[in-house]
């Protein structure tokens, strides 16, 4: 591999790390159209694994900001992200996947803690305006209420 090679595999790395931070950034902060503009055109998020709904991204937002409303307080912990860039021959595609824990501190109105951990999978996609996702899926592994 080249050095340019290489640049371009650690900028798109550094830009799909920012765009998973920006997902528990989105959710954490009620910021819905933040999340949408995360997705491609045709993205999905499935929330299944954890007792929510599958859909399209904005379809999945609006049900996000209506469930997220009974947790005023709440902090993704995003870890442990294992990027796969498609290879094209030694040359990063266009196409990536990561797999990534997380831990979940929520609060109810009611001031009771609930805490979930999981795995996400996310499926990217590079567009013009850059990386966006292609699906988002939830597998939550343990909860605490």
């Amino acid at each position: 591999m080249t050095q340019r090679v290489d640049l371009a595999t650690v900028m798109d790395r550094l830009a799909i790390d920012d765009l998973v931070t920006g997902y528990a950034v989105a959710v954490d902060d009620s910021d819905w159209a933040a999340y949408r503009a995360l997705f491609a055109p045709e993205g999905r998020a499935d929330y299944r694994g954890s007792g929510g709904i599958e859909g399209p991204a904005d379809a999945v937002a609006d049900w996000l900001a209506e469930t997220m409303r009974l947790f005023p307080v709440r902090q993704h912990l995003i870890v442990n992200r294992r990027v796969r860039i498609q290879d094209l021959g030694g040359y990063p595609g266009d196409t990536a996947t990561v797999r990534a824990d997380y831990a979940n501190p929520m609060r109810f109105e009611s001031g009771e803690d609930f805490v979930c951990g999981g795995r996400y999978t996310f499926t990217l996609l590079r567009t013009d305006g850059g990386w966006r996702f292609r699906s988002v899926v939830v597998e939550e592994k343990w909860r605490r209420v």
